[in-house]
């Protein structure tokens, strides 16, 4: 394969049209993560433990998850070995990268009582290094985007996420496959990352050739790419990434019309469906805690056996739970039909009232991870189905 670009590409970059990107082989992966940590980065990204895909701290080539894939549906998963050594040949495990962001407990305060009063203890919650996420599907992308939105881009901004969001570097990997339970296309947000990103990678794998096709997406991206043995991507690379990610988008069997979806939620506020999903629905609220957009959280409070030691602890919270539909004195989403309601309605209608945009990026988790398989997919057009059951 030519080190240098075809007339094709350099054509289109004197025009203006054509974004950056080179070709490196897949032995250089290492090298890419050790360029990140001697910068200073805490460089996170996916392994294989205890039968899933995870996100976790990674410092070699050897931590991610060389020749797994996963399988995916409804209710299931599971981890398959692959017949190459694939590196990013899976989809996406139980966690998203709000784990870091908007990480599920942290500390908000403590305090030791000490002769009758309370000191209040030096709290830190800034990460004592920015985190580079490797690994970063396009719906991720999307939903990292979506929580930007939400928790910095109004008056009130949430610092604990904001100090964990400054200065990430993103590396998006482009997904050449598609599990039974992605629907991201359908949503707009993938396969494909178009920003958004310092790098983008395709992975290409055929017999006898594994390597990445890069794009850069930011000047410290470039610089990044400098220092591994990456050439100028040809024309016939470029073509090659696109189609595998085009490929991915043509195996989703699911989708959600989102035509109208928000009126059509509101206006269905009584569709005998909510009170079908609540017979199987176990309100668990593994929907929201796999979700990568989901950011409700509560506030709780503990002390030790003698009261002289406090702490207060954020915590994520669920619409699934009594307490967060517990206002003033009483309880006002007793129902499960309520609850499921109500999640799937913020999800797919409020949301874009509150921020501009949909609260569901299509990754599909919240059917993979349901104990039950509810599928929102089949929710939203069983709904769609027989329209007009009562405004709330």
């Amino acid at each position: 394969m030519s080190p240098h670009r075809t007339v094709e590409v350099a054509e289109e970059q004197a025009k203006g049209t054509a974004k950056t990107q080179y070709t490196f082989p897949a032995g250089e992966i290492g090298k890419l993560i050790e360029a990140l940590a001697r910068r200073g980065y805490a460089v996170c990204g996916p392994t294989a433990r205890d039968g899933a895909i995870v996100y976790d701290r990674i410092e070699s080539a050897r931590d991610l998850p060389t020749g797994w894939t996963d399988e995916q549906e409804p209710g299931k998963y599971r981890l398959k070995r692959r017949a190459d050594e694939a590196l990013f040949g899976y989809v996406i495990g139980p966690q998203s990268w709000k784990k870091y962001l908007h990480p599920a407990d942290v500390q908000l305060f403590s305090a030791d009582r000490s002769e009758g009063t309370f000191r209040i203890l030096n709290n830190e919650t800034r990460p004592k290094r920015a985190y580079a996420f490797l690994g970063v599907r396009a719906c991720e992308l999307q939903a990292i985007a979506t929580q930007d939105r939400v928790l910095l881009g109004d008056k009130y901004k949430d610092p604990i996420y904001g100090q964990r969001r400054d200065g990430a570097f993103i590396i998006a990997v482009q997904c050449t496959q598609s599990a039974a339970t992605c629907f991201c296309a359908s949503m707009g947000t993938g396969p494909r990352s178009r920003g958004g990103f310092d790098l983008a990678l395709t992975e290409i794998l055929f017999p006898g050739e594994h390597r990445f096709v890069v794009e850069v997406g930011s000047e410290r991206g470039k610089e990044v790419v400098a220092e591994i043995a990456a050439s100028s991507a040809s024309g016939e690379d470029v073509r090659e990434a696109e189609a595998a990610t085009e490929a991915a988008a043509r195996q989703q069997v699911r989708s959600i019309d989102r035509d109208g979806i928000r009126d059509l939620l509101f206006q269905n506020f009584e569709h005998p469906r909510w009170d079908e999903v609540a017979k199987r629905c176990l309100t668990c609220a593994n929907c929201t805690m796999v979700c990568p957009t989901c950011f409700c959280t509560t506030v709780e409070d503990v002390t030790d056996v003698t009261g002289d030691h406090a702490e207060r602890w954020r915590r994520w919270d669920s619409c699934f739970t009594l307490a967060f539909s517990y206002i003033h004195g009483g309880n006002i989403r007793n129902s499960v039909k309520s609850r499921y309601r109500q999640w799937m309605t913020h999800k797919l209608a409020a949301w874009i009232d509150q921020f501009g945009s949909s609260g569901c990026v299509g990754c599909g988790r919240c059917i993979t991870w349901c104990p039950a398989g509810i599928d929102i997919t089949e929710e939203a057009r069983a709904i769609r189905e027989g329209q007009n059951h009562g405004k709330p």
